[in-house]
């Protein structure tokens, strides 16, 4: 599977992290899949609810459920989510890798010392809690 994104979107992203740094930002992909590629057509910007540890994320149930009936209205899915490692690599932690769900894109970009830097695409492995990369492709403006 491959992660499309658009490199506008990816820009958007990199915003996102720098302006949550040093804490964690989070948010949804959502777009459509088609012939072995998921395709993000816009982001969902979500609040971090975790309040108690800067360097993890949470999406309120809550508030994926109204993204999700959104979405769904909108003939669209969730294709994954998206956070920011603060000076530290666009690579899952354990942590991350916990609380994946199959299937889903986690797409992770590196806040170093403030300025968007590097960005991957992971999945979790079916069988135990393993990430491994996706192919991304962040599509040029033309």
């Amino acid at each position: 599977m491959t992660l499309r994104l658009p490199g506008a979107l990816a820009d958007e992203i990199r915003g996102h992290g720098e302006a949550a740094y040093p804490a964690e930002c989070c948010g949804v992909l959502v777009g459509r899949t088609e012939e072995g590629t998921k395709e993000v057509l816009r982001l969902s910007p979500a609040v971090n609810r975790r309040t108690d540890d800067p360097h993890r994320y949470l999406i309120a149930p809550d508030d994926l459920r109204r993204l999700e009936a959104e979405v769904r209205a909108a003939g669209l899915e969730i294709v994954g989510y998206y956070h920011s490692h603060p000076d530290h690599p666009a690579v899952p932690s354990a942590f991350d890798a916990e609380h994946a769900w199959p299937w889903y894109s986690y797409l992770i970009v590196q806040i170093d010392r403030g300025r968007g830097a590097s960005m991957a695409s992971w999945v979790l492995d079916d069988e135990r809690p393993l990430m491994h990369p996706e192919s991304l492709d962040v599509l040029s403006e033309v």
